[in-house]
C-alpha cells in the first residue's frame, strides 16, 4: 500500500465533468487573485510615472498585467488606450493601504478591473489544459499498467503545448484590437492581410517564448505536484488526497516550478514588451531577438541576477493561484465522482 500512488479523485467521471471542475477552478482563482495583481500594478504605477517605467522600453507603450492565470499585454499609444485605473494611481503607502483605499474612494468593483478578458480567454484555456492532462495521464497510466513517476512530467508538458498552441492565436489577435482599436471588421482584414502576407505561422508570433516558458513550468509543476501530494498523504494515513492537501502540494509545487523556470519568463516579458511596441510602431520596431540571444543580452547588461528579476513578485502571485486552482479542480472532480456513483447505486 505504501508504494502505490494514493487514488486521484479523476478516476469516475467524464471529461465534461473534468471541463466544469477546470472551468469553476478557473475562474475562483481569476476572483482571489486578480485583486493583488491590480493592487501590485497600482503600487508601481505610484512610484515610477507611466512614461518613465524603466522596466518597458519605448516611453512605457505597454504593460503586463498578470493575475495568476494568464499575462495579459496592455498597449498603450501615447498614453491613451490604457485603463483609467492605471494612469490614476493614488498615493498609497503599502498593500493593504491600497486595498483600503482602492475599496473606499473608487468602489470595490475596481479590485477586479482587468477579469473580463481572462474570463474570456484564460477559463477556456485553463479548462482544456487541466482536461488534457487528465486524459493524457490516464491514457499513459493505463498503456503502462502501472504508475511511472515520469507520466505526470511528460503529461503536464503535452497537455500545456496543446494548450499554448491553441490560444497563441487569440492572445495576438486580443492585442492587435487593443492596440489598434479595431472593429470585428477591420480585425477580420487586419488577420488576412497578416496571413497572406506571412503566412498562417505569423498568427503563433511569440509561441516560442511562451512555450519555453510554459511547457517546462508545466512538466515540474505537475510532477512534484504528484510526488508532494503522495508523499503528504503517506504523511497523513491518507487513502486520498483531501482539499488541505491539494492546496498545500499546489503551492509547494507551483513555488518549485516559478522559481526554476524564471529566466524564461523574463524572457518572455520582454518578448511580449517587443510584440507590443511592434503593434504601435510597426515600421520602427526591431526584428525581435531568438530567446537565446535575449538571455544572453540581459545577463550581459543586468549580470545572473537579471534574469531571475521579480523572483518573489512571480512566487507571491504564482503560489496561491496554484494552490486555489488545484484544490478547486480536485474537490470538483471528487464532487462529481461522489455523484456519479450515487446515481449508479440509484440504477440498480
Amino acid at each position: 500500500m505504501a508504494e502505490k500512488m494514493p487514488p486521484s479523485p479523476g478516476g469516475g467521471i467524464t471529461p465534461l465533468q473534468q471541463m466544469l471542475a477546470s472551468g469553476t477552478g478557473a475562474i475562483l482563482t481569476s476572483l482571489f487573485v486578480t485583486p493583488l495583481d491590480v493592487v501590485k500594478i497600482r503600487l508601481q504605477a505610484q512610484r515610477t510615472p507611466f512614461s518613465k517605467v524603466p522596466l518597458f522600453p519605448a516611453s512605457g507603450k505597454c504593460f503586463l498585467y498578470c493575475n495568476g492565470l494568464m499575462d495579459h499585454l496592455y498597449v498603450c499609444q501615447n498614453g491613451n488606450g490604457c485603463s483609467a485605473w492605471y494612469k490614476a494611481p493614488g498615493h498609497f503607502t503599502g498593500t493593504l493601504d491600497a486595498f483600503v483605499k482602492i475599496t473606499r474612494y473608487e468602489g470595490i468593483r475596481s479590485l477586479w478591473s482587468g477579469l473580463p478578458p481572462t474570463l474570456v480567454m484564460a477559463v477556456p484555456a485553463t479548462v482544456i489544459y487541466f482536461t488534457t492532462y487528465d486524459q493524457l495521464r490516464d491514457f499513459l497510466h493505463a498503456r503502462m499498467g502501472s504508475w511511472n513517476h515520469y507520466i505526470p512530467l511528460l503529461a503536464g508538458a503535452l497537455a500545456r503545448l496543446g494548450a499554448v498552441t491553441v490560444i497563441s492565436p487569440l492572445e495576438l489577435i486580443r492585442t492587435k484590437m487593443q492596440s489598434q482599436q479595431l472593429s470585428y471588421r477591420e480585425l477580420r482584414v487586419c488577420i488576412q492581410s497578416a496571413v497572406a502576407q506571412d503566412g498562417w505561422l505569423s498568427l503563433w508570433r511569440g509561441w516560442g517564448p511562451t512555450v519555453l516558458r510554459d511547457v517546462p513550468f508545466s512538466a515540474l509543476y505537475w510532477f512534484n505536484y504528484e510526488l508532494v501530494r503522495t508523499w503528504l498523504c503517506r504523511q497523513a494515513w491518507l487513502d486520498g488526497a483531501t482539499f488541505t492537501v491539494s492546496f498545500a502540494s499546489g503551492a509547494i509545487s507551483g513555488t518549485v516550478a516559478a522559481v526554476l523556470t524564471l529566466p524564461f519568463d523574463v524572457v518572455k516579458t520582454q518578448r511580449q514588451i517587443e510584440l507590443g511596441d511592434s503593434e504601435v510602431h510597426p515600421v520602427t520596431a526591431s526584428k525581435p531577438s531568438s530567446t537565446w540571444l535575449l538571455m544572453q543580452r540581459i545577463r550581459a547588461e543586468s549580470g545572473t541576477r537579471g534574469l531571475f528579476a521579480g523572483f518573489l513578485p512571480r512566487v507571491i502571485k504564482v503560489a496561491p493561484a496554484c494552490a486555489i486552482m488545484i484544490s478547486t479542480y480536485e474537490f470538483g472532480k471528487s464532487f462529481f465522482q461522489k455523484l456519479n456513483q450515487e446515481q449508479q447505486l440509484r440504477g440498480l
